[in-house]
């Protein structure tokens, strides 16, 4: 199981704050975990495929797509955030 954290407006579009998630069948990766994700539709694809931007950590340190992902990590998704 990893647990998963959603921040900000993927909270809000995706009506939770975590989940845990037992990790698919050959999901190995950062970009597995997004894609099995994606792979769920609707707004899941919305919001982490295509076109917006998503910044990712793995226990609690940024992560690129082929960061590795195994039981007991926690995953956090984020939009980028700007200041001003």
């Amino acid at each position: 199981m990893v647990t998963i954290l959603y921040f900000a407006r993927l909270k809000e579009a995706l009506g939770k704050g975590s989940e845990e998630l037992a990790l698919p069948r050959g999901v190995a990766d950062l970009a597995g975990l997004r894609g099995a994700l994606i792979a769920r539709g609707g707004a899941w694809a919305h919001e982490l495929g295509g076109a917006r931007p998503i910044r990712a950590a793995v226990n609690q340190e940024m992560a690129a797509p082929d960061t590795p992902v195994k039981d007991g990590d926690e995953i956090a998704f984020f939009p980028p955030v700007t200041g001003g």
